[in-house]
């Protein structure tokens, strides 16, 4: 056996990598296993764009994006690298509720504007509207890729170990401590399980004393369309209608030239991490790019390049933050988690130290209603 560490992690991706940069920056040794190589686009933490965004009709979100956009900054502080490009986002749809989200917004200081259809046309010609948008400023764009390698150049600066291409094949767990089997042994005073959509294999085939609440594991595609004009300027958005719709710049993912990225929230296919297919959807592709041709015609509606990724979803989109014995679960993603990775790795980090007990909303046995989504 190995000599021991306080804190295992396993899993790479952004929870995993913030979290090593959390406890490490705390003092506090770490162990970081992943099965591939750091900045895998297996899983749901790769590309160079993710959304950033204030906007929730969700206080408690709201709360934490604020909390978290100090932590990008801090991240950036700390690794000398640009993670977080503010571009300004919107909001707006028949299903999206703009005035409701202007008051939640207004009620937690949130500078925002809600425009007309016709106001909102002459800011973004290259976009189309048919009600009220709401425009908040500070949303932008996280460079995933960027940010793993930040996290973790941090993290190894610290002292952290970090072993990639070794898979986990067991976890025995006892009253004060795990013994992680990889490669080699290693023994820890707590084991962070932050394995993304691979979550419930793993604790299937560790034979984990977890209950975990349903996971819904699915594969999403993403589309990038090269802008019509390269000097515009697009914001973020999020647009719920018949589908729920996000769009952002691409970054390097659509290419030399500018381009945004354009991808249905809802939907997707039902698989696991192990068995997903990569391969696209030809019904989703012509969503997206009928979409395109109706509310987007900034953009050229043929796709310029075009991806997959993984949802790991919980029935109430909540996330799962919890810790059983030496044991902490960390599943914070249901399509929106990126955005919050620094504070995440701070939140988890505080249920490994026993400096926090876990929010109701994020606990393992929640009352989830038999209605959510």
């Amino acid at each position: 056996m190995t000599p021991g560490t306080d804190v295992a992690v396993v899993g790479a991706g952004l929870t995993g990598a913030a979290t090593a940069w959390a406890l490490s920056r705390a003092g506090h040794s770490v162990t970081l296993f992943d099965t591939y190589g750091f900045g895998h686009d297996k899983g749901s933490s790769h590309g160079s764009s993710r959304i950033f965004r204030r906007v929730y009709p969700d206080a408690l979100y709201v709360g934490m994006t604020g909390r978290a956009q100090e932590g990008w900054r801090e991240l950036e502080s700390e690794s000398n690298t640009t993670l977080l490009q503010t571009r300004g986002g919107i909001d707006h749809g028949r299903s999206r509720d703009p005035q409701a989200l202007a008051a939640v917004a207004a009620k937690h200081g949130l500078t925002h504007e809600l425009l007309s259809a016709s106001e909102a046309r002459e800011r973004w010609p290259g976009m189309v509207f048919d009600g009220p948008v709401l425009f908040q400023p500070d949303a932008g764009v996280v460079n995933a890729d960027l940010s793993i390698g930040a996290f973790l150049g941090v993290a190894r600066r610290n002292g952290a170990h970090l072993v990639p291409h070794t898979p986990v094949d067991a976890i025995e767990v006892f009253h004060d401590h795990v013994v992680v089997h990889a490669a080699q042994a290693v023994r820890a005073r707590r084991v962070v399980l932050a394995a993304g959509g691979w979550l419930p294999e793993l604790v299937a085939a560790c034979d984990l004393p977890i209950r975990l609440p349903r996971l819904r594991v699915t594969q999403m595609q993403v589309f990038h369309f090269r802008q019509r004009d390269p000097g515009a300027v697009f914001p973020v958005l999020v647009h719920k209608d018949r589908h729920q719709v996000f769009g952002l710049p691409s970054g390097v993912d659509g290419g030399p030239e500018p381009a945004m990225k354009v991808a249905q929230h809802d939907g997707g296919t039902l698989t696991t991490a192990s068995t997903r297919s990569g391969h696209i959807d030809s019904d989703g592709r012509n969503v997206i790019t009928d979409y395109v041709g109706q509310w987007l015609p900034g953009l050229d509606p043929e796709p310029v390049a075009e991806g997959t990724c993984l949802y790991t979803s919980t029935d109430d989109e909540d996330f799962v933050l919890d810790r059983r014995g030496p044991v902490v679960v960390a599943s914070p993603c249901s399509g929106h988690g990126a955005k919050f990775a620094p504070l995440l790795g701070e939140m988890i980090a505080d249920l490994v130290l026993g400096r926090a007990v876990t929010h109701p909303r994020f606990a393992l046995d929640r009352d989830i209603p038999k209605n959510s989504r």
